[in-house]
């Protein structure tokens, strides 16, 4: 009898012992499915942002329900979205150059809106330069810059000049514009080239360049306008928090009419009170340590004010108040 109650009694604390140790284990378990079924491992959460039903482009509404557009659109969207650090450059340099741009838009009847075709094609980084040679804030190939009146050579390159692109550019679109009337078809072409959109628009039988069937680059550049300039007028709403501070003013500078040769601009700079990297930050069409101008064209440098320099972020002004929380 006392045998029988000595067994039972181990057996009894064996229970127990291992009761309680499947308790941490089917409890951590349940902690795992739950974690699994419902929450994500990562300290953060990614959701895609809401693809807008419409858009407009200089006033013409752009429908975008029908399956292929809505879903190149969702593509650049959250590439604008999730490219964090890519995107707020954006922002913060176009506080710098929209000014600079919009009024020559506005000068030569073309749309606001292609402001966006600079973001995209340079990133708003004017001393851009692709793999194929081109250019600058609207990214020239060489013989398209000279043939709307830009100098480009080894000592002058005017690509790089932000207000003598952006002019040209207008040229180009207003060329554009008057083959196809339509806008987007201008923004195509200058991706793909005048020649190639007419010939697709005429064997596709198309009536309109978004519904073409072109090749990956040209098909996702339109959307790419559209995605840009939705993000910029509003980019709170994609999570990007932005104060005055963090913009990029305007820099002042004095201008310098120049119409002889300079011999060495590391000289010239330090006559300006600057340096000479400074001198070509201001002028990025200057391509040499001299400005040879053997014809005695007249130049304009741009010489940056000290004052300018060491700006106050504090007191940054944003070009637009839709990019700041403050």
């Amino acid at each position: 009898m006392k045998r029988r109650m000595k067994i039972n009694y181990i057996l009894t604390l064996i229970l127990v012992f291992c009761i309680g140790a499947s308790i941490p284990v089917l409890t951590g378990s349940s902690q795992v499915n739950e974690q699994h079924s419902a929450k994500s491992e990562v300290p953060y959460c990614v959701t895609p942002p809401t693809v807008p039903t419409q858009v407009t482009f200089d006033g013409e509404t752009i429908d975008l329900r029908r399956y292929d557009r809505r879903e190149r659109m969702d593509r650049e969207m959250m590439a604008f979205t999730y490219m964090h650090s890519t995107t707020m450059l954006l922002i913060k340099r176009a506080n710098r150059y929209f000014p600079i741009v919009e009024p020559i838009l506005k000068a030569n009847g073309i749309p606001d809106d292609f402001k966006y075709l600079m973001v995209i094609e340079s990133n708003l980084n004017n001393i851009a330069r692709s793999p194929a040679g081109a250019a600058g804030l609207w990214q020239f190939m060489p013989a398209t810059g000279r043939e709307f009146g830009l100098e480009v050579n080894d000592n002058v390159d005017e690509r790089y000049h932000i207000e003598k692109a952006t002019v040209a550019a207008c040229k180009y679109f207003k060329q554009a514009y008057a083959k196809y009337g339509d806008w987007m078809a201008v923004s195509a072409a200058y991706n793909a080239g005048q020649g190639r959109i007419s010939s697709q628009l005429e064997k596709q039988l198309a009536n309109h360049a978004m519904d073409l069937w072109l090749v990956e680059e040209t098909s996702r550049y339109m959307f790419r306008l559209l995605a840009a300039k939705e993000i910029f007028n509003n980019p709170q709403r994609y999570g990007f928090l932005l104060k005055r501070e963090h913009l990029y003013p305007p820099i002042p500078y004095k201008e310098v009419t120049v119409n002889t040769s300079i011999d060495d601009l590391n000289d010239y700079a330090k006559s300006q009170g600057i340096t000479y990297a400074q001198l070509r930050d201001a002028n990025p069409w200057l391509r040499d340590t001299s400005l040879k101008n053997k014809t005695g064209k007249t130049y304009i440098l741009y010489i940056p004010t000290q004052e300018g320099m060491y700006y106050n972020p504090q007191k940054t002004v944003a070009y637009n108040k839709q990019w700041v929380i403050d």
